[in-house]
């Protein structure tokens, strides 16, 4: 739970666009410090002199998250410029579909590594700095965001590798908020997970590392691709929208942040078919028509 936020520092990974940029604004609107983390190069320039000319104070790290040398190194250097901060996101995070079985060893490690290693380095790293200001000062606030998904709640069909990177997020975030609960009431812990919000993920191989060789897509990963490219494209909320919420959630101590209220339903029935031992539910129960386009575009040979 952070209250005021005027001064105090935060670390944001995928900081060049969506949901980094867009609480960069407000952080620099209500006067932090911003360490800004990217691993496109172009996109963390434009977002770093964007927050200067607000006034900000910027620190920028262009490094892929999944790197623990890289992250370590930013950690580090963070302490030394700010102290620890007040306010780690964890967000940066890359998109993958198709069906589990098509994905390769590369795409796993890719997704694994940003999605999931990334949030684990950002919680190893900082959580130390940040228990040790709260011992040595019991006004200090701090608070920890991890980038989730509704994909972390559910398991949409053709989006495998996606949906376990961000049930582990999920289930990083959850035991977290429990760990801290044990040892501190100064630092909190938050999951953030939106359904469709337009933001750059549906294009995240653009950033994919040349060492992990863009391979041929498969048949079912470019239908994937399509689909999210236009539910993404398509979304009411906006990464602006998504980012209040998430600075709403820091001064009121909510862990659970929905960009999308009514698709809980969804979790739910979920969690009644695992309640019940029953097979899981049809994901297009109420969405049939895309159930068939995607079976069929899946079984055309």
């Amino acid at each position: 739970m952070i209250t005021d936020f005027k001064g105090k520092t935060a670390v944001l990974t995928g900081a060049g666009s969506g949901f980094g940029l867009e609480c960069a604004r407000i952080g620099a609107k209500l006067g932090m410090n911003l360490v800004l983390v990217d691993v496109q190069q172009d996109a963390l320039d434009a977002a770093t002199r964007e927050m200067e000319a607000q006034g900000a104070v910027v620190l920028s790290f262009k490094l892929d998250v999944s790197s623990a040398a890289q992250m370590e190194a930013m950690a580090t250097a963070v302490f030394a410029r700010f102290g620890a901060p007040n306010f780690v996101f964890n967000n940066a995070g890359v998109g993958s579909g198709g069906l589990i079985w098509e994905n390769t060893v590369k795409d796993w490690e890719w997704v694994l590594g940003v999605n999931v290693m990334g949030v684990v380095h950002g919680v190893r790293l900082f959580t130390p700095m940040m228990l040790e200001a709260a011992k040595k000062d019991p006004a200090w606030q701090g608070h920890i965001v991890n980038t989730a998904s509704m994909a972390g709640l559910l398991n949409p069909p053709n989006m495998g590798v996606y949906n376990v990177s961000k049930h582990a997020v999920v289930s990083l975030s959850e035991t977290l908020y429990q760990d801290l609960a044990l040892v501190t009431e100064q630092v909190g812990a938050s999951v953030l997970c939106p359904f469709f919000v337009a933001t750059g993920i549906s294009q995240s191989h653009r950033n994919r590392p040349a060492e992990l060789g863009i391979e041929k897509p498969t048949k079912s990963q470019i239908i994937g691709q399509a689909m999210t490219g236009k539910a993404v494209g398509s979304g009411k909320v906006s990464a602006a929208d998504v980012a209040q919420l998430v600075f709403d959630a820091l001064g009121s101590n909510q862990f659970y942040i929905y960009s999308h209220p009514k698709a809980i339903k969804s979790v739910q029935t979920r969690m009644e078919d695992i309640m019940q031992a029953r097979n899981p539910t049809d994901p297009f129960a109420d969405k049939p028509e895309i159930g068939a386009q995607l079976k069929e575009a899946l079984r055309q040979a």
